[in-house]
């Protein structure tokens, strides 16, 4: 990694328009979600998260309690829409009314084509689409009362880029554009905006231990624009500004995270 990129790691702008609002973070325990958390509740931001790992969910609640961050975590399994209801309605109880909704959760799940069944495909949709929508229109009265909000939706690049293997989570990925653009334009008139951040190859934990390799690395070095990899911050800095009022005329529009590798 070159020294801009270490440089870059460690500084951040801040928002004052984000002090004391009300955030949402779906997947919020670990990886991109937990630093997505971590960054609103250092600008001040009340913020919930739900998630599916208490353990993780209740350390990272603990780390920025210590730190004076409000933050509350709601256990939910986002493929049970009424359970994901019920969880939003325990954060809105405790932290008021949401005006930020981050759509994070996902699971990339490798999956053969020949051993894909119907069931196994509608689950890859209930983990990394569904609860998009269910989650806007969980918070979008919140959104309307309070005279705006906005939503954003976590992509991909991995079906830009023609990536295989996963064939449900790069067609639910490649949806949440069609979804994030329907729902900029259905509550464009209520001063709320929709945007998607399509991240690309990201240094979560999960991501190192599971697929990165010699090769993956070569890859890296090869496709990126810029020679070092990404981190959960890179992306968390993204939503901070598409999340503020820097970015009040931005809706209706996909931003990508990848380092140039698209």
């Amino acid at each position: 990694m070159g020294s801009g990129g270490e440089l870059g790691l460690g500084s951040g702008a801040t928002y004052p328009d984000l002090r004391e609002r009300t955030v949402l973070v779906t997947g919020g325990g670990g990886g991109i979600g937990a630093e997505i958390v971590r960054h609103f509740a250092r600008q001040g931001s009340r913020v919930g998260f739900l998630d599916i790992d208490t353990q993780n969910s209740e350390r990272l609640v603990a780390e920025l309690s210590a730190e004076g961050a409000s933050v509350r975590f709601a256990t939910a399994d986002l493929s049970d829409i009424e359970a994901t209801r019920a969880a939003i309605g325990a954060i809105r109880e405790a932290l008021g009314p949401i005006s930020i909704l981050v759509n994070n959760a996902a699971h990339d799940e490798r999956h053969r084509l020949e051993e894909v069944t119907p069931e196994y495909w509608d689950s890859r949709m209930a983990v990394n689409l569904k609860h998009q929508f269910f989650c806007a229109q969980a918070v979008a009265g919140d959104m309307r009362a309070l005279g705006g909000g906005t939503i954003i939706n976590m992509g991909s690049i991995s079906w830009m880029i023609g990536q295989g293997g996963m064939a449900g989570y790069t067609a639910a990925k490649s949806a949440i554009v069609g979804l994030t653009r329907s729902l900029a334009r259905d509550l464009g008139p209520d001063n709320i905006r929709a945007n998607c951040i399509a991240p690309g190859w990201i240094m979560t934990d999960r991501q190192i231990e599971l697929w990165l390799d010699e090769e993956g690395e070569r890859e890296i070095m090869q496709r990126q624009c810029l020679k070092r990899k990404l981190v959960p911050a890179d992306v968390a800095r993204v939503v901070l500004f598409f999340a503020s009022a820097e970015a009040s005329a931005c809706t209706n529009q996909t931003y990508i995270v990848d380092g140039g590798w698209v």
